[in-house]
């Protein structure tokens, strides 16, 4: 028998997610165009959304996706569910150094590609900025809340179109902007809601979800803009909104 069932079902889902990370990872090899997280409904539990904000964030997740899938396990388990390095190295099937290492590794990964982001209030109040600016096509304004090295994503999938590679640059993403600006947004209605703990906008065509809208943001500007445009990753986001009944214009 089983002595300690949770230790052993915690391993074991440990041990299955990162298998399933490299069949993933394997999978995304050959995905149309860059890869974005799915998003996650956090509206409905807002301890989930404060207390696992960093770890279910999309950018982290995002930034995730650079770290190999055991860096990626021990780095989860030990930010976002606090386990003790030796029990992630039980579970891992490593030493209790070497797991210290993996996280630590993990760590200067994520903290080096990523800036301290701002306050929800504060993220909003760029997003609304930006959201304007990007919808008329204003050209000054997006330079003026776009950081030097902003990256503009759009997750399509092969399925929507979407633009197949990463947008670089300010000058390019405000132009990126601009241009497609008139082509997209005419006859979209905009929803404010919440994924992954933070701010980001559902919008959508006659009803039907077209994109998800979130940004990296940090004291500096808008870091990352990220549509999740792949029908297969809006509909259980949009499922759950209007199961929680939160989804309002």
């Amino acid at each position: 028998a089983v002595r300690e069932p949770r230790a052993f079902l915690t391993t074991v889902t440990a041990r299955l997610a990162i298998n399933l990370a490299q069949s993933a990872r394997v999978r995304r090899e050959s995905y149309t165009g860059p890869w974005l997280p799915e998003p996650v409904d956090t509206s409905a539990d807002p301890h989930l959304g404060a207390e696992r904000a960093e770890a279910l964030d999309l950018a982290v997740l995002f930034l995730l996706e650079k770290l190999n899938p055991v860096e990626r396990a021990a780095y989860v388990l030990r930010e976002a569910f606090d386990y003790p390095y030796q029990d992630i190295a039980e579970m891992l099937e490593t030493s209790e150094a070497n797991t210290r290492q993996l996280v630590s590794r993990a760590r200067k990964r994520l903290s080096s590609d990523r800036r301290r982001p701002v306050s929800a209030a504060a993220h909003r109040r760029l997003m609304g900025v930006f959201l304007a600016a990007a919808q008329t096509g204003d050209l000054s304004v997006l330079e003026n809340v776009l950081t030097e090295d902003v990256v503009s994503y759009s997750d399509g999938g092969g399925i929507r179109g979407a633009s197949r590679i990463p947008v670089i640059g300010r000058l390019h993403v405000s132009k990126y902007l601009a241009a497609f600006a008139p082509r997209f947004w005419p006859e979209k209605s905009i929803h404010w809601v919440e994924a992954n703990g933070s701010p980001a906008v559902l919008i959508q065509a006659d009803g039907v979800a077209v994109a998800l809208l979130a940004l990296d943001v940090s004291e500096r500007g808008v870091e990352r803009i990220m549509w999740v445009m792949n029908p297969q990753k809006l509909a259980p986001y949009v499922a759950a909104l209007n199961g929680g009944g939160t989804l309002s214009g």
